[in-house]
């Protein structure tokens, strides 16, 4: 077992867990609300990234182009789906009455919702563009190292993930929107009675979570086969990913990140893809049985005895 080639397989487990999952944790975490469309709005990210590229856009604007129609994409879903707000201005004009609830904390009904979105999205895409479509070059060559060579894009993803990270702490925790929306998070009813427009923070919510989503359709566009059916993949991991890390959000994801991700770099560097995959999927098992909180509840359990003592 070659250390260095483990070291990079970690690396790049880590940023697509991480990455995968981290725009579903912020909506789940913040509304309640689990999108299983999570995968099709990467897919989204990655053929606005892919299509602007062959249209001879440089990459990186490419890549914004990407971000910015999943978060117009996400903006519209949350209006007319989510909470339904466009319907009910219109009907409320019409009708008198608002005809439609939010889908905030209903779980089985967004599931079901967000499913059907998912569906629609890639048929339709398959319907527009056909199965395939030019696919990008992946940049910046690879490293050698002995007889193993690896990607420096795929390895420079990890620095990416991190930075995602760090910046979403910064956001929720040392912004005047953060407050904001860690009072939604914690009392909705309580902070709307305090001025809070919890309306407003469930949308920005749900739009940064769709463009983090974009943002790793974007990222991935140049190093995997854009493909109609190429957010399943993405979702797996997601969904593993923030249950294995429990309700802190951004915590959690970077946990789960890391011992799925060494979890899987291990097996896959043994004994290849298949294995890690199917090792990563029986430690998820094992976590979500054994611990109820995830792994942040673990953490959680251990400081509150530590201060007990």
């Amino acid at each position: 077992m070659n250390p260095i080639n483990l070291l990079f397989q970690f690396a790049d487990s880590f940023a697509f867990i991480v990455l995968s999952a981290v725009g579903l944790a912020v909506i789940f975490g913040m509304m309640g609300v689990i999108n299983l469309g999570h995968g099709e709005f990467i897919m989204i990210g990655a053929y606005g990234t892919t299509l602007a590229a062959n249209a001879g856009v440089p990459l990186v604007a490419a890549m914004a182009v990407g971000v910015l129609v999943t978060a117009i994409f996400g903006f519209v879903v949350e209006r007319t789906i989510i909470t339904g707000a466009a319907i009910n201005w219109i009907t409320e004009r019409t009708l008198g009455r608002s005809v439609i609830d939010p889908l905030y904390d209903r779980l089985l009904d967004s599931m079901v919702a967000t499913w059907a979105i998912g569906l629609l999205l890639t048929q339709g895409i398959r319907i527009v563009f056909g199965n395939s479509i030019p696919q990008l070059g992946t940049p910046l060559g690879s490293v050698q190292y002995g007889a193993f060579s690896y990607s420096i894009y795929r390895v420079l993803l990890a620095v990416v993930a991190v930075c995602v990270l760090l910046g979403l702490y910064v956001v929720f925790t040392r912004t005047e929107f953060g407050i904001r929306a860690r009072a939604t998070i914690q009392d909705a009813d309580t902070a709307r009675s305090l001025g809070v427009d919890t309306d407003r923070m469930y949308t920005t919510t749900f739009v940064i979570g769709s463009a983090l989503a974009g943002l790793t359709g974007a990222l991935y566009a140049p190093s995997l086969t854009v493909v109609p059916s190429m957010g399943s993949a993405f979702l797996v991991e997601a969904f593993v990913a923030v249950v294995v890390g429990g309700p802190s959000v951004l915590f959690g994801t970077t946990l789960s990140g890391g011992v799925l991700g060494a979890i899987n770099a291990l097996f896959t560097n043994l004994y290849g893809t298949f294995f890690g995959q199917i090792a990563m999927l029986l430690t998820a098992i094992l976590v979500i049985r054994l611990l109820s909180n995830g792994l942040t509840g673990l953490i959680e359990d251990i400081r509150d005895r530590m201060v007990g003592e």
